[in-house]
């Protein structure tokens, strides 16, 4: 019998009431942030903010610049490109996301995946066929970071290769032109956990951003306001909209002369932006009398007929309503609100940096919502983007796929995505036609996406009956692998196996062991293998122990795949059970935490704006958990066919009764509640969409009896 506990972290009351002062909120939703550990301003900007203009800049790559320069050059040459992708539906949007982009550009671009049993990245066959088209720019999007030979062949046939992965890098970097990838140590970036669509989407908009006139222009921020008989002059050079150098220095103008200035080259030969010219030149002169000759651009004006309520007010009065400033991991200065403000100034006069460029993030949502990127930092914002352009439905190929799949109209989730849409892309991919689903999402030909959303229909329903067979013949295998391991793992292979479901068995199998799982397939002279885990093992760290055994592998914390030689099968197996002697045998304790304790009075409609509000929800923020003690149980309906596992409830709390539903468990029915009882029970809420019709639904994670004997189960 499993162990349950429901815990409620306690939060300090000081805590709350500095984010609620700080960021205007309510004192639940500051009790939920801090429960979840989201604390600082930089953590809370993304649950508070939708705006673009507060995601990273891409240019903080490292290599961001060089893989822009080489588009630039391909694109005066007239040079053909090729992109490589993944089968999974992370590297069918970055594919579909690079290959629009570099069609605006007017490159012709060539693009594959991996089909039928070819593996996964860049391949030797692959850089032929490039060589062969006359291609002398390859693209890896979402694959690439372990293709080093791979790469070294294209170096060796005159062919440049530019990274866009976020997968864990080998101990050496291929020798690719640029490597852009969050998770390489010093790439300069300050969030790794972009899916591989993340990172193109960033380099799209660098891209964008080069066509600018303000690419590679250099630019000093300025403000300069009076000291105690000083002036102190804040400055600030900036490239591509990067700052490069600060410099904050207090000048006594009886003192020191101008050329003795640490400002002084900084300022000398570049262009110098103000925000009230008139006002910043008086300083100046103060600072550096006659010889303050300095051309100074005001920008109050531009900014004020975008954002006409600021005409007239100073930055100390803006540095009070600033939004971004609030976020500030430093103590903000004034010029900090010239940026911030010059920022979001441009960012509307260049709608591609903003209005136009989020289009491209409804495939950003769907790929990184698949690949189960956790949903925090900028991912948040992305994602959100990217479910208001599906709900738009601007991309014709998903307006199609939603409407046949009665999605149309609806308000999207994560979970929609994650349920309804991914697996039917995922399905191509799985069995070995990843191209079909990529074709969909760059089709324009209303016909042609209706003809290829049904094939991705059948191409699901075949995926899931290769699943369900395969499950029925290795459940049985792996039960037994899970005792022989002392309960540390389990390890199968089989001959009957599709290469392209091993991936879902093993998720499968770890879900319902709660242990590593890996899972093995024969494909012609190799054998490939996905391996999945919780947080008991680190998957690509545990994989490339056995690097001198394993032809190829990668992969994430989670989840990762790899393919060997059959004649060292049995050397791996072995191997990776010694290995898993280290790891602590799996205790089936289930752990509830819960997000905020509702008054039974206070359970109320208004609760959904809350939980809305913490959208989008995904990996390492799951949806909010409540808590609420003496619902009463009004009835309860048995549901399901020829053998019910789930109930369906209707509870009252307050002066209001919910509709809810109790996932597999028909069991507990009059064991631990019956129809009458007051209990206590942890709940989510959502909306139901049933025959055109929305309602507010409870989904019951756990239920027990109020009584003061439960009690003991809570931690206050």
């Amino acid at each position: 019998m499993r162990k349950v506990i429901w815990n409620k972290r306690p939060v300090e009351k000081e805590t709350v009431a500095r984010l609620q002062e700080a960021y205007g909120i309510d004192p639940v939703t500051a009790s939920v942030l801090v429960r979840r550990g989201v604390k600082s301003g930089q953590e809370i900007k993304f649950y508070l903010e939708k705006d673009a203009a507060f995601l990273h800049n891409p240019f903080l790559f490292e290599d961001m610049d060089t893989a822009v320069e080489r588009v630039h050059e391909a694109v005066n040459g007239g040079e053909f490109v090729w992109i490589f992708g993944d089968r999974d539906v992370d590297g069918m949007t970055s594919t579909v996301l690079l290959k629009e982009a570099l069609d605006e550009l007017g490159l012709q671009v060539f693009w594959s995946l991996p089909e039928g049993d070819e593996p996964y990245g860049i391949t030797i066959e692959g850089v032929d066929a490039c060589a062969k088209e006359g291609c002398t720019l390859i693209f890896a999007v979402d694959c690439g970071i372990s293709n080093a030979r791979e790469i070294s062949y294209a170096q060796s046939l005159g062919i440049d290769t530019v990274i866009l992965d976020h997968h864990l890098p080998q101990d050496q970097l291929p020798p690719a032109l640029a490597v852009i990838n969050p998770k390489i140590e010093g790439s300069g970036y300050p969030f790794r956990d972009l899916a591989g669509c993340g990172v193109t989407a960033k380099f799209i908009w660098a891209l964008k951003f080069s066509q600018t006139p303000l690419y590679h222009q250099e630019m000093v921020f300025l403000h300069a306001h009076p000291g105690n008989d000083t002036v102190i002059i804040e400055a600030a050079l900036y490239e591509n909209l990067v700052e490069l150098e600060r410099v904050v220095e207090e000048v006594n103008p009886r003192v020191l002369p101008p050329e003795q200035s640490r400002l002084w080259n900084l300022l000398t030969g570049r262009e110098i932006l103000v925000y009230d010219a008139p006002q910043e030149m008086r300083q100046l002169k103060a600072a550096f009398g006659d010889r303050a000759d300095i051309h100074l651009n005001d920008t109050a004006d531009e900014i004020w007929k975008v954002f006409p309520p600021l005409a007239g007010k100073g930055l100390v009065q803006l540095k009070e309503k600033s939004r971004n400033i609030r976020y500030c991991s430093h103590q903000a200065m004034e010029l900090d609100v010239f940026i911030s403000l010059f920022t979001a100034y441009l960012y509307r006069q260049y709608p591609q940096l903003s209005a136009e460029y989020v289009k491209c993030l409804d495939l950003v949502a769907v790929g990184t919502i698949a690949d189960m990127m956790p949903m925090k930092d900028e991912n948040r914002i992305l994602v959100r983007h990217g479910l208001e352009m599906l709900k738009n439905q601007h991309r014709s190929s998903m307006r199609t796929f939603l409407f046949k799949r009665n999605l149309a109209g609806k308000q999207l989730s994560t979970v929609d995505i994650g349920w309804q849409i991914s697996p039917l892309l995922n399905a191509a991919g799985r069995l070995g036609v990843p191209r079909t689903a990529a074709e969909l999402l760059l089709s324009t030909d209303p016909e042609q996406q209706e003809q290829l959303v049904d094939q991705l229909v059948e191409l699901n329903k075949q995926r899931k009956k290769l699943g369900e067979d395969a499950w029925s013949r290795l459940f049985p295998m792996a039960d037994k692998s899970y005792a022989a391991s002392g309960e540390r793992m389990i390890l199968v292979q089989d001959r009957e196996l599709n290469r392209g479901i091993t991936g879902i068995i093993a998720a499968r199998l770890m879900n319902s062991f709660n242990v590593p799982s890996i899972v093995i397939a024969h494909v012609e002279d190799k054998l490939v293998g996905s391996m999945r885990s919780g947080k008991q093992v680190h998957v690509k760290e545990f994989l490339s122990q056995f690097d001198d055994i394993l032809t190829d592998y990668g992969g994430h914390q989670c989840a990762g795949g790899f393919s060997l030689e059959p004649d060292l099968l049995d050397m791996f197996m072995r191997q990776v059970k010694e290995r898993m002697t280290q790891v602590e045998p799996s205790m089936e304790v289930h752990r509830f935490e819960i997000d905020a304790e509702i008054p039974n009075h206070m359970l109320d409609p208004k609760l959904i704006r809350l939980v809305e509000h913490m959208e989008p929800y995904g990996e390492e923020n799951p949806p909010l958990l409540f808590f609420v003690r003496q619902v009463v149980v009004e009835e309860i309906t048995q549901m399901g066919n020829t053998d019910p596992q789930h109930l369906k409830l209707l509870v009252s709390a307050g002066s209001h009764r919910w509709p809810a539903v109790f996932w597999r468990s028909a069991d507990r029915l009059n064991q631990d509640f019956r129809e009458g009882d007051r209990v206590d029970i942890l709940f989510r809420l959502g909306r139901n969409y049933f025959r055109n019709t929305e309602t507010l639904q409870l989904t019951i994670l756990d239920i027990n009896r109020s009584s003061e004997a439960v009690l003991t189960n809570y931690s206050e």
